[in-house]
């Protein structure tokens, strides 16, 4: 079924019930979204640091290519 079968039907049947219940399942749909959003922070999280160590690792091996007297003169546009 398609998400948007899926959401029709669970809102056919919400309409069916007390609204103690409907309370109840609200909450539990906030508590999996944010256990959903927790999880992909987590995941970016991750990349972000391994995105990091990468460029740390290949810092050295360019420094050649980033410091040299041919483009010192570039220097002082960073200032």
């Amino acid at each position: 079924m398609s998400k948007k079968g899926l959401i029709h039907k669970t809102v056919e049947t919400l309409e069916q019930l007390p609204e103690d219940s409907i309370q109840e399942i609200a909450d539990f749909a906030e508590f999996v979204l944010k256990k959903n959003e927790d999880q992909l922070y987590q995941q970016n999280a991750g990349e972000r640091a391994l995105t990091q160590h990468s460029m740390r690792l290949s810092e050295s091996s360019l420094n050649e290519d980033w410091e040299n007297e041919d483009d010192a003169h570039w220097d002082s546009f960073l200032d």
